[in-house]
């Protein structure tokens, strides 16, 4: 037996086990609810250390929503049981560059939530485009852990994050903050997916941007080259990224040595968007919405 089968086996076994000491658990948890973030993976450790963080302020501001809100005598009138039916855990983890797969990782923390009495997690994966990574890596990962899990556990993929209804308005609201440039760059990565690109065109437009891409044309240089052809000199790039990483630092330094070039032009980078604290309330309201509705759900039926 190979030693990854076997530690995928040593999962599920364990995860039987535990099953049963929380029998009697389940009855009051029902609506328990555990979320797994899941961003891409950097070998750049300020990566994980920004995530660690978001994880931490999205879980404050989760349960501050519901301990001040109309969500308390909810809770209140349901009694005793309530303190577990709507109780929240946040966990983390990655697609790429780390030494466990995203299955693993899945089945890794279902086993400690459902020590919890957590039989429900929600993954949500901190993408901003409809690529490969989100469209047939992570939900293969995850059915593949559901198969692993059984029944006993609940695994709901949730839509990836740069698709919510509210992620356009965080975006304009962060860079509302620059308000000395007049004209703006969305730098995204690149995909092979014509729908990730199709995707940066729309959020692009909305903003009164234009879209650009690191990995492939058009270029950031060739949408700067075009904007100073046209008469601005005040331009920002937003780079469409959540973290900061070996990308990021690249594209500073591109920058940087543009600058050169265009020595009359007011040349800005904009940092990755989890330096905006708006990102942990935008998330938090995520999640915070859905357990509302789970809520509803187990009230009115």
């Amino acid at each position: 037996m190979s030693y990854r089968l076997y530690q995928k086996y040593w999962v599920i076994g364990t995860f039987l086990s535990s099953s049963t000491k929380i029998q009697n658990t389940l009855s009051l948890s029902t609506m328990s609810i555990a979320y797994l973030l899941v961003s891409h993976g950097s070998r750049d450790p300020r990566s994980e250390i920004e995530m660690q963080h978001l994880a931490l302020s999205i879980e404050t501001r989760v349960k501050s929503k519901f301990y001040h809100s109309d969500f308390y005598p909810v809770r209140e009138s349901i009694g005793v049981a309530s303190k577990t039916m709507f109780d929240i855990c946040i966990g983390t983890a990655v697609l790429e560059l780390s030494s466990q797969s995203l299955e693993r990782q899945i089945m890794l923390f279902a086993v400690q939530v459902n020590d919890k009495g957590y039989n429900h997690i929600k993954i949500l994966p901190l993408f901003l485009l409809p690529g490969v990574h989100v469209m047939e890596d992570i939900p293969r990962e995850v059915n593949q852990a559901q198969l692993a899990l059984g029944k006993r556990i609940k695994l709901e993929l949730e839509p990836y994050l740069g698709i919510m209804p509210n992620i356009n308005w965080f975006v304009a609201q962060y860079m509302a903050c620059y308000t000395q440039f007049d004209k703006w760059i969305l730098l995204a990565h690149g995909s092979r997916r014509m729908d990730a690109l199709q995707r940066v065109e729309i959020i692009a437009k909305d903003l009164g941007a234009v879209g650009a891409y690191w990995c492939m044309a058009p270029s950031w240089e060739d949408r700067l080259q075009e904007i100073v052809d046209s008469g601005h000199r005040n331009i920002s790039i937003l780079p469409y990224f959540l973290f900061p990483g070996g990308i990021t630092d690249a594209i500073a330094k591109s920058i940087e040595n543009a600058k050169l070039q265009f020595s009359s032009v007011n040349l800005h980078l904009a940092q990755p968007l989890v330096a905006s604290l708006d990102l942990a309330d935008l998330i938090g309201n995520i999640i915070a919405d859905g357990t509302y509705r789970k809520r509803e759900e187990y009230i009115f039926g």
